[in-house]
């Protein structure tokens, strides 16, 4: 396998960061990090365009014995986004799908107090909503915080990430009003595979992303 494109999960922000910034300027925006790995990613991307930073909670729905497979997504808000082909395929019965949303569920109520401490979510109407993950493999999780996004009524939604498949980038394209996949490699198996270090962002490192002030002319974000 050909080296991994990015050392860590900084050093994909810094260079999404960069690449949006040549695309054309970011005005009235809001950089929205899908934890936890994408909440890294979006505080690069947020310090190089001089943008406010938040975190749009989402929640993958493993498949059962599998969970590392999206067989959907739910998203605050009681957004919930399923594959149904998937779903029917996998034979999943309507109460290991019911289990599987009540258990991410509550850890998406958990991580919302966590992360916050008591902040309300940034308003989104009249700004452009950019939507940062570390990778997207199916766009499950994504779809599902599209739909989160939209009902908060921003001007526009972006999606921007280090690296994703061409046909997920392509689907992608449908639901929102831009999107910018750094990467599109053809053999993709896992997001895992294009980083060096692709450790577990952790709940502390999340807070500490979050709480770290915006400072035009701050040097480059390593937390923790």
């Amino acid at each position: 396998m050909a080296d991994p494109l990015f050392h860590n999960r900084q050093e994909a922000g810094r260079q999404l960061a960069v690449h949006l910034s040549k695309l054309h300027s970011w005005p009235h925006t809001i950089a929205l990090g899908l934890p936890r790995g994408g909440v890294p990613v979006a505080a690069q991307v947020a310090r190089v365009l001089g943008v406010p930073l938040d975190v749009l909670m989402v929640r993958k729905l493993g498949l059962p014995g599998q969970p590392e497979v999206a067989m959907g997504a739910i998203a605050s808000g009681g957004v919930r986004v399923l594959n149904e082909d998937l779903v029917r395929r996998a034979g999943v019965s309507a109460q290991a799908l019911a289990d599987a949303e009540a258990r991410e569920k509550a850890e998406l109520i958990r991580r919302e107090t966590a992360y916050r401490g008591g902040r309300p979510p940034l308003a989104l109407a009249g700004w452009t909503a950019l939507l940062i993950d570390d990778g997207v493999a199916t766009g499950a999780t994504l779809r599902a915080a599209l739909r989160a996004v939209r009902a908060r009524l921003p001007a526009r939604v972006a999606v921007a990430v280090p690296v994703a498949p061409p046909d997920t980038c392509r689907e992608l394209q449908a639901l929102a009003d831009e999107v910018v996949c750094l990467w599109t490699p053809a053999h993709f198996h896992a997001v895992g595979q294009f980083y060096r270090d692709f450790g577990q962002t952790t709940d502390e490192e999340v807070r500490a992303w979050l709480a770290h002030p915006l400072a035009p002319g701050h040097a480059p974000l390593d937390l923790p």
